[in-house]
């Protein structure tokens, strides 16, 4: 038999460790730099995975057809409020620096949303088109939001109500913080310009200023990270993720920008409807980006979620019974000590359970019966305790009721064709039980973690 190609064994050695192995390691095993190695490494192998899994790339399609829709109204808004507050130059200016690589849409986008205000200045249509402006800018927000609200497994999301304070403050304030923005870059030059003082650290100051559009770029990704699921979002798990991110995307509007130097032919073919099908290709590259950045705030969130997730995936009935019977006789421990009710990440990490099977078990347990699922208002999370009398719960009743729990209103003829195998089955579970009718599992001692 011919011999595997070292490059080849060292590669599906390393797909082994990535996919399987790095999931069977726990924090306490590592050193505080390889933890952190390591934690990176599994977040990238989860949004990768999901990225695949969540189908991003249809969602990106359906974000870029709604930005789409939705662009001339966002204009339209956005210099309806600059023009209240006198700033409508400014923020023209601003949103040709910020998006260099679309200067003939936004220019086509300007003229439609200058027309838009025109007529809606007056007449009997004036509240319905401001009514009209308003909900495309809330259908499209909330396409969004539905989009991070799925990746971050969120089934509920904000009320009308919400969405409508929360986008609209977010249009508000925008404006406000491109003024700011452009304002103290301003003042900042002309200082420097003006104070011969300042030559000495003109320098460090002048690339401030060229960092800043990437600053810019990273707080609103990290804006959005954290503020558009309907979820609480960690600040120290978005912060990384929006770093990266911005700085794919402004790498990518350096290559676009680059790119359309070397599209001469396709504007000889398409002329000035070129800027369309390049616009699309922007919006959905940006859009994919945005999502696989959302990806990896979630995975650097609820990366404890994903380890041992193969082998919980592959576990055996045996050993599935063994954990049910161990979170049950852990509920009920703390509950005869007149403990504080459990949470599952407590289980988890008390226990080196992978919170995915402890998440499992306990919804489970709580369909049985056996344990009882509560809502701790304080720290907005379920927790857990015995649903029956302690004295009542014997091994024997969990696993009868494991046996039961579910459907067995099947065609299958088990009481004559196959009653004999029916009946085999039946009696091998009787003989099990027996001994374990009469054992308690609040007698089941385990040595308690220090």
């Amino acid at each position: 038999m011919a011999k595997e190609n070292p490059i080849i064994q060292k590669f599906k050695s390393l797909l082994q460790f990535v996919t399987t192995d790095i999931w069977r390691i726990s924090e306490t095993e590592l050193t505080k730099s390889t933890r952190r190695l390591y934690t990176l490494l599994k977040a990238l192998a989860v949004s990768i995975r999901r990225f695949r899994e969540d189908d991003l790339l249809t969602r990106a399609s359906a974000l870029t057809y709604s930005t789409l829709l939705a662009i001339v109204p966002i204009l339209a808004l956005l210099f309806a409020i600059a023009n209240g507050l006198g700033f409508k130059t400014l923020i023209e200016t601003q949103l040709m620096d910020y998006f260099p690589g679309q200067k003939v849409v936004l220019e086509k986008g300007l003229e439609f949303a200058s027309s838009y205000l025109e007529n809606a200045k007056g007449g009997l249509f004036v509240g319905i088109g401001v009514i009209m402006l308003i909900w495309a800018i809330i259908v499209l927000i909330s396409h969004i939001e539905n989009a991070f609200n799925d990746i971050w497994l969120v089934k509920k999301p904000r009320s009308y109500y919400r969405k409508f304070t929360d986008y609209l403050s977010l249009f508000l304030i925008l404006p406000v913080l491109m003024i700011t923005s452009s304002g103290l870059s301003i003042f900042i030059t002309t200082v420097l310009e003006n104070l011969r003082e300042f030559q000495v650290v003109s320098p460090f100051i002048s690339l401030v200023l060229h960092l800043s559009p990437y600053v810019i770029t990273w707080l609103i990704f990290l804006s959005i990270y954290i503020f558009i699921p309907n979820t609480k979002v960690s600040f120290k798990h978005a912060l990384i993720p929006a770093l990266v991110i911005s700085f794919a995307f402004q790498a990518f509007q350096y290559l676009y920008i680059s790119g359309q130097i070397w599209v001469t032919q396709y504007n000889a073919i398409y002329g000035s409807f070129a800027a369309l099908p390049l616009l699309l290709l922007w919006l959905q590259v940006s859009w994919l980006i945005t999502l696989f950045g959302a990806e990896l705030c979630y995975s650097s969130q609820n990366i404890h979620n994903f380890y041992f997730e193969k082998d919980t995936n592959l576990i055996s009935r045996r050993y599935k019974d063994f954990v049910t019977l161990l979170i049950t006789s852990i509920v009920i421990k703390q509950f005869e000590k007149g403990g504080k009710p459990l949470r599952t990440k407590d289980i988890s990490h008390n226990h080196q359970i992978p919170i995915r099977l402890a998440q499992d078990v306990l919804y489970l347990l709580s369909e049985i019966e056996i344990v009882n699922e509560s809502l701790d208002e304080d720290l907005d999370e379920l927790i857990y305790q015995p649903a029956l009398d302690i004295n009542k719960i014997t091994v024997g009743l969990l696993l009868t009721r494991l046996d039961l729990h579910g459907s067995e209103e099947f065609k299958i003829d088990s009481r004559s064709k196959f009653g004999l195998q029916w009946n085999a089955l039946l009696k091998s579970r009787e003989e099990m039980l027996i001994s374990a009718n009469q054992t308690l599992i609040k007698d089941l001692v385990f040595e308690e973690k220090k």
